[in-house]
Formats: C-alpha cells, structure tokens, sequence
C-alpha cells in the first residue's frame, strides 16, 4: 500500500510515492512561472497549476504499477486567492499571489479595525491576505461583484480552488483558511465581523473543515484525498510532529520561522496565529514570515544583471563582506512589521555587486532574529536551538543567523519536508527523532551587535 503526496508550491508542483515504511518510491516535478504583468502585482494561472497536479497523479498512479495507493494529500502554499464558478469550477482571475500587494487601499482604509482584526482571525490586517485582495478586486471589477452578488462565483485560497476542481466539492481547510482574514480563530468559524468589514457574503465561501477530512476522490480515481493543508504547516509536521514547543524554520522563495503552542490558540504581537492541524482535536502555532529569502537574490540577479547560472550567492557572500544594510522592501516586509512595498533602502553600500548580495542575505538573519525576540514573548523563555531545513538554508546564512540570534541552528539532512509531514498525517505517525536528521550545526562566532543597531535604525525609514 502506497500513498500520493502532491506539494503545490510558488514555483513548483512536485509529486510523492511514498511506502507503508515512509521510503520515497518516486517523485517528479513541474515548474512554473510567476508573471508580474504590472507594479505590486503578482500572478499565476491557476488552471496551469492544476494541469500539473492532473499530469503528475497520472504519472504516480502509472509508477505505482497497480499497487494500491491507499489516501493523497495535498500541501499548498497560502496566501494565494483567486475567483472560480461554482459550477464549472472554472477559474476568472488569475492566482493573486501572496508576493501582490495592490490591494494596499483596502489596508489603509480598514487600518482602525486592524487590531480588532488581529484579535479576532488572529492574522495582521495586510494585502498579502484575502480580506483585502477580495474587496480590492471586486471594487475594480464590475461584473465580478454582479456575479458575487448572484451567488455564481466562490472566492478562496488557490488550495480551495485545486480540492473543488480535485474532487468536485468545494471545501477549505482550517490551516489556509487562516489566511483568508475571514477565520476567527478562537471559534473556528467565519468571523461575522471580518466578513462585513471586507463585504464578503457567506455564499462565496466554499465549506469550512478540518485539515483531515474526505475531501473526495482524485480525478475520478478510487484514491480519497484526506489531507490538505499549508506548506509551512506540513513542514513543522514533517520535522517535528505535534509536539508543543516545537519550534522550525523552513527557508525557501520565502521564510517562515513557527511555533507549536499546543492546543490553544495564543495571540502574539506582530506574529501570525493559526491553525497547525486540525481533525477531532486542534493544534495551534505562532508564525513569523519573511517575504523575501531566495525571493531575493531572483530580485537582485535582474537588479544586478547577473544571470541566473552565475548568481550562486552562497559562494558570492563568502569572499566579500559589508559594513552596509539593505532593507528589502520590494515585496514589502511581513513579520513583525507588515509594511506595503517600498523602495529597497540602501546603507553604507557601494555598487560592489558582492557586496550587495552579502548584505541582502543578511536582511533575513536581521528579520528572522526580529521574529525570534517575538518567540521570546510567547513562550516567556529564550529558544537554545532552532530547526532550520529548506532551499535558501545554505551554510553562510545559517552561520550569520547564529551569530545574530545566539542561538544554535541546525541544519536538517530531512529532505522533502513538506512532502514528508503530509506523509505523516496520512499514515496517522507523526513523531519525529530529530536526532536522526541533524546534518550541520552552526553556533555563535561573531558579535555583531553594531549591525543590529544600524538595521534598527534603517527600520525606522519604514516602520
């Protein structure tokens, strides 16, 4: 018996095999594409996206060879929203990223019902969210807001849209759902209050459910789907089960540094509070977000002109050093802070290429150790050890975020970690010796508390 985990990513879909034993028999990739047809906007097409699930379960069903495949999951990443027709599950927006930031109006016009926003879904009011892409859009768009009114279109995150279109029913998970701005937290429902505040009707939400549930079957097939939850979730999961005070960190297009707080949710000031799992029973997390950590250097190889073969920024920031600071606000920055998009500040930093790079790679160890001092509230200690794994965790980034934070960091061999945390959910095992896994540990070099000083100071350009 097998089971079939698809990972839905900002610039991939990737598909898993998995044995009973937890071995990966295949796995395949297609990648794709963000466009940015214009300033603050950010696309996809979410019908490609789905093309790619259909093209990739073909394939593992192929691979399986007539072995059973038991259950599929699927893990996707969030802040992604669009509009679909509810009865041809056609799609009549592109994907708005969670990268996309035009509905900043609608941010600074709701922003004295910020705080009570946050109390009640537990997530800052920003246009990286549902709330204000949803109001945004319908304002510029006549027929959208007819058709809304007529009960003919759903508005969800892109992992509501791909299970309507899986499976045929329209469900979202409490996970991602988190994200919409429309969740309140402490209840597990819709929030009244956030839905009229972004003048959503209930009828344009697909059903609301836990992160296990049958969801349907797959294409048609006999294969149920049972899991669907965020990216960022799955990971936690995958290296560190459901263990309350579990803290991980996964570095990829973008950053998240989350927290296990158990089975109660827990409001913490600039951090995002959601749902970690959810079946008969909840668990909860606290999150911090980066917007931009690999998201980054792409900017800067077009900012630069370097090509995409030659950035190679980890081997870049080994031969240089700056006494500069760039503060990335070309994505706006997420946790603790939550700005709209600004221009990239620049301190202290000549035209030195290097440079440049080594400074933007520090921006995230500066951001991921603001994140940390927000832990430090939360759980009233200071963390010793953080779990860090994903594509941007390369080994001078990990060095600088040790001797930032003062903290050990440890590099994790655990390859797939999204995949495998869905795995986990499937098989109904989700415990984890971390100690197996540990492939590097960084500890504390360098004082660098002048840098921390000059970073703060650069902030307050923006905060």
């Amino acid at each position: 018996m097998n089971f079939l985990v698809i990972d839905q990513g900002t610039s991939s879909t990737k598909a898993f095999l998995f044995n009973k034993n937890g071995r990966t028999l295949f796995k395949d990739k297609i990648k794709h594409q963000l466009q940015r047809p214009k300033a603050l906007h950010v696309e996809s097409d979410p019908k490609l996206i789905l093309n790619a699930i259909k093209t990739l379960v073909r394939r593992m069903v192929q691979l399986s060879n007539n072995t059973t495949i038991l259950q599929a999951g699927l893990a996707v990443q969030r802040s992604t929203f669009l509009f679909w027709e509810k009865e041809t599950c056609k799609p009549v927006t592109p994907a708005i990223s969670w990268q996309d930031s035009r509905s900043y109006s609608i941010v600074e016009e709701k922003k004295r019902l910020k705080q009570k926003l946050w109390e009640k879904t537990g997530t800052p009011l920003s246009p990286h969210f549902g709330g204000p892409k949803f109001l945004y859009l319908l304002r510029q768009n006549k027929t959208l807001a007819k058709r809304i009114k007529n009960g003919e279109l759903y508005f969800g995150p892109l992992s509501a849209y791909l299970t309507h279109a899986i499976t045929g029913n329209p469900y979202i998970d409490e996970s991602i759902a988190c994200r919409s701005l429309f969740y309140n937290i402490k209840k597990g429902t819709w929030s009244n209050f956030a839905l009229d505040v972004f003048e959503v009707p209930l009828h344009a939400l697909p059903q609301l459910t836990t992160v296990q549930y049958h969801y349907g079957s797959l294409f048609h097939t006999k294969i149920p789907l049972s899991i669907v939850i965020g990216d960022q979730q799955a990971a936690l999961i995958g290296y560190a089960g459901l263990k309350k005070g579990t803290a991980g960190a996964n570095f990829g297009t973008s950053g998240s540094i989350q927290y296990n707080v158990g089975h109660m949710p827990v409001k913490a000031k600039g951090l995002i509070s959601s749902v970690l799992f959810s079946n008969k029973e909840k668990y909860y997390m606290v999150e911090g977000t980066i917007n931009a950590c690999n998201a980054i250097f792409y900017y800067l190889e077009g900012h630069l002109g370097i090509p995409h073969s030659e950035m190679k920024w980890d081997k870049r920031v080994l031969t240089s050093s700056t006494k500069g600071i760039l503060v990335p606000g070309f994505i706006g920055l997420a946790a603790p802070y939550w700005t709209r998009g600004f221009h990239n500040i620049y301190i202290d930093l000549n035209n030195n290429p290097n440079q440049i790079i080594r400074a933007g790679m520090e921006s995230i160890g500066f951001l991921a150790n603001d994140i940390l001092n927000c832990y430090k509230r939360v759980s009233g200690k200071n963390l010793n050890t953080l779990m860090v794994a994903g594509g941007a965790s390369k080994s001078p980034l990990l060095q600088f975020i040790s001797d930032v934070t003062s903290i050990e960091i440890c590099k994790l061999s655990l390859k797939d970690r999204t995949a495998m945390g869905v795995y986990k959910l499937l098989k109904g095992n989700v415990e984890t010796d971390l100690r197996n896994v540990i492939e590097t540990k960084f500890t504390p070099k360098q004082n660098i508390n002048i840098k921390k000083k000059k970073w703060r100071e650069a902030l307050k350009q923006v905060i």
